[in-house]
């Protein structure tokens, strides 16, 4: 929990500065992709959290970041590519040794994300929106991508806080995604109508603070 503290306080501090160049030449609508200089992300600054919900009630977990870039131009993050590593994925709201290990060993296996098959997801953008007139300490950006996950490659898109302060990157907010587009069919009524209150949401979301740095 103070890792996760600290490592809030720090992108904090990293998102407080402007998140788009101030030229009044630059475009004002979309914000696409363009050669920048690459910062690392560092997987030991940065966190990655899960939840999914089901009928009955929730579960929550942590994955980890295994490397990445993000590409920057000035104060503006212009791109980036992030992989994740599967294999580290934990379940952290069962305190029960047996029933964690149960649950983490049903999200390896082949009814959810076949993390033998598949070790790692990786997250590439392809464009950054900005989002205009917002307060300092909300969503500034909308991020667009490519989310890979079990080798299928589905475009994905969300808000986030984005910001380049001081040789440091940092992105922060959460991203709901619809399992099901990744042949995650277990439990969903979507596939199984006469499921019940065992049936588990399509839709889970990651909570993600990235940094990263020259």
């Amino acid at each position: 929990m103070k890792k996760l503290a600290l490592s809030a306080l720090f992108v904090a501090s990293i998102l407080a500065a402007p998140a788009v160049a101030k030229d009044p030449t630059a475009p004002k609508a979309v914000a696409s992709v363009k050669a920048g200089t690459v910062y690392k992300v560092q997987p030991q600054l940065s966190t990655l959290g899960w939840v999914g919900k089901k009928v009955t009630g929730q579960h929550s977990g942590t994955i980890q970041f295994k490397s990445g870039d993000m590409e920057v131009s000035g104060t503006q993050i212009t791109g980036g590519t992030f992989l994740v590593d599967m294999t580290s994925l934990k379940v952290t709201d069962i305190t029960d040794t047996d029933t964690n290990g149960k649950l983490v060993g049903h999200l390896r296996s082949d009814d959810f994300f076949s993390i033998e098959k598949n070790p790692t997801s990786t997250f590439k953008i392809t464009k950054i929106t900005p989002i205009k007139g917002v307060a300092a300490d909300a969503n500034n950006a909308t991020i667009t991508g490519s989310l890979t996950i079990k080798g299928i490659t589905k475009p994905v898109s969300f808000p986030a806080k984005v910001g380049v302060k001081n040789g440091v990157a940092a992105a922060s907010g959460t991203a709901t995604i619809d399992r099901t587009l990744f042949d995650i069919r277990y439990g969903s009524k979507s596939f199984f109508e006469s499921i019940g209150d065992k049936a588990i949401d399509n839709d889970f979301t990651l909570s993600f603070n990235v940094i990263a740095k020259k």
